[in-house]
């Protein structure tokens, strides 16, 4: 029937084409096809594990019970909180499948409900649905607590930029392979020779890039469709490396995430650890003392009530370093006097002096009056005199005086120890920056400070830190805030 070599060469050539384009374009489709699964899956774990820690820390806390009841309380606040974090259509459910609050209610209301279905079961699964250049995914899973199923979080992601581009990926090489046979098949005759060794070529580095080597490029240079063909596929080659490399610079990124989230969880552990000494050592001596000393037991038990408190707002105000706070509203503030407040904080601080073998020595003024918040500002003073016990020399006296100078109310904070040099002076303050100093305790990160800033420039003070040079091992911390007259220096 073939009788020229010609026609029998083109026809072989063309079945042997179409069977090759055909499981080609299958064996692509079908590793793109696993690549955004697993992409897909990867992601959804991720989001999973990221959303589970934050119920956990929610339920740890607030100290509630690992109930449906609570998961119920709180769910509108955890879609909000989850649909900012995670810039994701959010939903909560009962352990039973029951609706609670969804962000979004449309974006729940198409596709199956198979994944929902296997959360009530106790199973984590997700759904794919793909209309109209429109890739969605419903995903839910039920959340467990202490070992007990409370609820089922579900969230909708859009997944049609990663299919609309496997879909341009598709048909680039569809379009590819389609022009070369056109070529091929009209000077296939002549240029089978001249075709074939680039052809070799392209089959090798295919086979590289199949067995996982992207270290590929093919130095074909023609202007023709093989060319043509050669560059389109080291562009396809640079932006598979690109997209690998964007994968990996956003696991670097969350694994830096995971690690300043438990450096943040290291510091609340130290942060409060200074008031429970405190009420620990008073609660220890009135134990031992009883009430045979009235007006101590009374006295113990005042800062045992105060520290308490403290405790609680302490917890607030650790979880909301991340988010920039506002200056302090007018009818917020109130007159007070700071050398009181010094005082008692010193007063308080004493026990665990004794405890590093140090002692305190304060020398405040009478009326030393600010306009600020009491509890911030005995925090302040309460993590300054805090690093100084710590970091100072054992059988020191750590000095602590305040005076009123000029429009301003001047404390001074002093200790002996090892000095901080010019490098770590200068980064002092920065959140989670700890220097080379030892510390007789362990779990600090470094927030301190960067509390006790922040804290400072809410009330229009200033801070700084002198250590070594010409004062040798003393190590001073001078805090300056404006004074308040007897009117208020917002005019109250």
């Amino acid at each position: 029937m073939f009788r020229t070599i010609r026609t029998k060469f083109a026809v072989g050539f063309f079945v042997i084409f179409c069977v090759s384009f055909l499981l080609l374009n299958q064996i692509i489709a079908g590793i793109i096809a696993s690549g955004n699964r697993k992409i897909i899956t990867d992601d959804l774990i991720g989001l999973k594990n990221n959303s589970g820690v934050y119920v956990r820390q929610a339920f740890l806390i607030n100290h509630y019970a690992s109930d449906e009841i609570y998961f119920a309380q709180m769910a509108e606040e955890m879609v909000g909180d989850l649909r900012h974090a995670t810039s994701n259509a959010v939903s909560t459910y009962s352990s039973a499948g029951e609706l609670l609050y969804a962000s979004d209610k449309a974006a729940f209301s198409g596709g199956t409900a198979d994944d929902l279905r296997h959360a009530v079961g106790g199973e984590t699964a997700y759904s794919v649905s793909y209309e109209h250049g429109t890739a969605a995914v419903l995903y839910a899973y039920p959340v467990v607590v202490d070992g007990k199923k409370v609820g089922i979080l579900r969230f909708a992601k859009d997944y049609s930029p990663l299919y609309e581009q496997s879909r341009r990926i598709l048909d680039s090489l569809y379009y590819i392979a389609l022009a070369v046979f056109a070529a091929a098949f009209l000077f296939a005759y002549l240029l089978s020779r001249h075709v074939t060794v680039p052809i070799v070529k392209l089959t090798k580095a295919s086979s590289q890039v199949t067995d996982g080597d992207l270290d590929v490029n093919l130095a074909i240079r023609r202007r023709d469709e093989v060319g043509r063909l050669a560059d389109n596929f080291n562009t396809m080659i640079g932006k598979i490396r690109g997209q690998i490399a964007t994968i990996e610079s956003d696991r670097d990124r969350l694994k830096a995430l995971h690690a300043q989230r438990k450096q943040f969880f290291d510091n609340v552990t130290h942060e409060l650890k200074t008031p429970l000494t405190s009420i620990i050592g008073y609660a220890e001596m009135i134990r031992s003392n009883g009430t045979d000393d009235p007006a101590f037991f009374a006295k113990g038990m005042d800062h045992i009530v105060q520290e308490s408190r403290r405790l609680h707002e302490l917890v607030v105000h650790l979880l909301e370093q991340s988010n920039p706070r506002a200056e302090p509203r007018a009818d917020e503030l109130e007159r007070l006097d700071a050398a009181r407040l010094l005082r008692d904080v010193c007063e308080s601080m004493a026990f665990k002096a004794e405890r590093y073998g140090k002692a305190i020595a304060c020398a405040a003024d009478d009326g030393l009056f600010v306009e600020g918040d009491a509890d911030q500002l005995r925090q302040l003073f309460i993590n300054l005199i805090d690093n100084a016990i710590k970091y100072g020399d054992a059988g020191t006296k750590i000095d602590v005086q305040a005076e009123r100078e000029a429009g301003t109310v001047r404390c001074r904070i002093g200790s002996i120890g090892e000095p901080i040099g010019d490098a770590q002076l200068a980064r002092i303050f920065e959140p989670f920056y700890r220097g080379e100093a030892g510390s007789g305790e362990t779990g600090s990160v470094g927030l301190g400070l960067s509390i006790s800033r922040a804290i400072v420039g809410r009330h229009a003070g200033t801070i700084q830190i002198q250590s070594g040079g010409s004062i040798g091992r003393l190590t001073t911390v001078r805090v300056e805030l404006p004074f308040a007259e007897e009117r208020g220096m917002f005019g109250r």
